[in-house]
C-alpha cells in the first residue's frame, strides 16, 4: 500500500491537514467549532458510504445534500469567509518576500513607528483623566472594512487630537480609532465583540470588543478605562490589563508580545 504513495500524495495530505487545522482554530475563535465538527464528520461518513462501503441508495441520498451543501456552507459561514479571503489578501502570507526583496534603512524603520510615541502619550493622559478611548493599530490584515463603519479620516497621528477625538462630549468619542500607514483613517468605528470570551466582570463592553477585534484580525487594540483608568491591550486573541507606559510603547512597535490571556 505505501509503495503507491509518492511525494505528491504526502503533500496533498499535509495541504488537506493545514487547511483542516487553520479553519478549526478560526472557527473556534467565533465559537462555531460544533459545527465545523458536525461539517468534518458528515463529510467522513459520505465518503465511507459511497466511496468505501459502496452503498448505493445510501451513498446517492447523500449526495444530494453533498451537491447544495457548499451553498449551505457559504450561508452558514459567511462571516468567517469574509475575515479567512480577507486574511488570505493581506500581505501578511507574503511577509518574508517583501523583506528579500525590500532593503529597509534605519530611517525607515523609525518613519514606520512614528505613531507609537503619539498614541502611548495620548493613551496616559486620558488614563490619568479617565477619559475611554478604542484605538486600533493595523498590522498586516487591511482593515477597511472597518473604517467605513465610522467617520472617514486621513489625518497625522497627533496626541492632541486623538485626546480630542476621545473627550467625552466630543460627537466622536464613541466607538474606536483606527490608525493604519501612520495616519489616523477613521473614528468612531463599530468593532465586532467577543461573545464566548472569559473576561473579567469589571472589564466592560469597550474590553471586549478590543478582545473581539484582536481574535478576527492581527490588529493591536489599545483601551483605556473610563472606571478604572487603566490601560490595556489586545492582540491576537490575548487581553494585557494594567498596562504601564514603558510596556505600551513596546507592544506598539511590535518589541513585545502580548502575554496574559484573560
Amino acid at each position: 500500500m505505501w509503495m503507491h504513495i509518492g511525494i505528491k500524495d504526502l503533500i496533498d495530505i499535509l495541504l488537506v491537514a493545514l487547511f483542516l487545522y487553520q479553519t478549526y482554530r478560526l472557527m473556534k475563535g467565533t465559537g462555531t467549532a460544533a459545527i465545523f465538527s458536525g461539517v468534518v464528520s458528515f463529510i467522513i461518513v459520505w465518503i465511507l458510504v459511497s466511496q468505501v462501503l459502496e452503498m448505493r441508495l445510501m451513498g446517492a441520498i447523500l449526495d444530494k445534500f453533498i451537491s447544495v451543501g457548499f451553498i449551505v456552507l457559504i450561508i452558514l459561514f459567511q462571516d468567517e469567509i469574509r475575515r479567512f479571503l480577507l486574511a488570505l489578501g493581506s500581505h501578511r502570507g507574503w511577509k518574508f518576500i517583501s523583506k528579500i526583496f525590500s532593503k529597509k534603512t534605519n530611517r525607515d524603520n523609525e518613519n514606520e513607528h512614528r505613531y507609537v510615541t503619539p498614541v502611548a502619550l495620548a493613551c496616559m493622559n486620558m488614563a490619568r483623566r479617565k477619559t475611554g478611548a478604542l484605538i486600533v493599530v493595523q498590522r498586516d490584515m487591511d482593515l477597511s472594512i472597518y473604517e467605513h463603519t465610522g467617520e472617514m479620516f486621513n489625518a497625522d497621528v497627533n496626541a492632541r487630537l486623538i485626546e480630542n477625538i476621545f473627550f467625552k462630549n466630543s460627537p466622536l468619542h464613541d466607538g474606536a480609532m483606527i490608525i493604519a500607514d501612520n495616519r489616523i483613517k477613521a473614528a468612531a468605528c463599530i468593532l465586532p465583540v467577543a461573545q464566548n470570551a472569559v473576561i473579567p466582570k469589571e472589564l466592560g463592553l469597550r474590553h471586549r470588543s478590543g478582545l473581539g477585534m484582536s481574535m478576527e484580525t492581527d490588529a493591536l487594540v489599545v483601551i483605556v478605562s473610563e472606571e478604572r483608568g487603566k490601560i490595556s491591550v489586545a492582540h491576537k486573541g490575548k487581553l494585557a490589563i494594567h498596562v504601564t507606559a514603558e510596556e505600551l510603547q513596546q507592544l506598539l512597535s511590535g518589541e513585545r508580545e502580548v502575554a496574559n490571556l484573560c
